[in-house]
C-alpha cells in the first residue's frame, strides 16, 4: 500500500506553473475560484482541479460562502519543503567549498609555474612586476 507523503504532495503541487501562479496571487490575499481562474484563461472546473491539488498539499484552505468558494494561502507546509531542501543546500555548499579550494590551489600552482618559467610575476591587476 502506498502511503500519502506530505512532501510528495507538496512538491507535486509546486511542480505545476499554474499552481505556483495561483499561490503567488493568493499570497496577496484570499481570492475566489473565479478570481484565480480569470487571469489564467481556464475554466472553473480546471481551476478547481488545481486548487484541489493545492488543498491536498495543505497550501490552500477553501471556505464556502454561499455559492462562492474563497481560497486562502496556508504557507505552513512550505516549511517542511524548505527543511528538506536545506539538507541538500548544506551538501552542495560543502561540495562547492571543496571545489573552490581545489581551484585556488590550481590557480596558485599555475601562477608559480609561470613565475618560475618566465621570472615575471603577475600582480592582481594583470600588470607584470619584477
Amino acid at each position: 500500500m502506498v502511503e500519502d507523503n506530505p512532501l510528495d504532495d507538496l512538491f507535486q503541487a509546486l511542480a505545476d506553473p499554474t499552481r505556483r501562479a495561483m499561490l503567488g496571487r493568493l499570497a496577496r490575499g484570499p481570492l475566489s475560484v473565479g478570481e484565480l481562474a480569470a487571469p489564467l484563461a481556464m475554466s472553473l472546473a480546471a481551476a478547481s482541479k488545481h486548487i484541489r491539488m493545492l488543498e491536498r498539499a495543505g497550501l490552500v484552505q477553501r471556505e464556502v460562502q454561499g455559492r462562492t468558494h474563497l481560497c486562502r494561502l496556508d504557507a505552513r507546509p512550505l516549511h517542511a519543503g524548505m527543511e528538506w531542501l536545506r539538507h541538500y543546500e548544506r551538501f552542495w555548499n560543502a561540495r562547492l567549498d571543496q571545489l573552490e579550494a581545489v581551484l585556488r590551489e590550481q590557480d596558485a600552482a599555475a601562477r608559480n609555474a609561470t613565475t618560475r618559467r618566465t621570472g615575471v610575476a603577475r600582480t592582481r591587476g594583470g600588470r607584470r612586476g619584477r
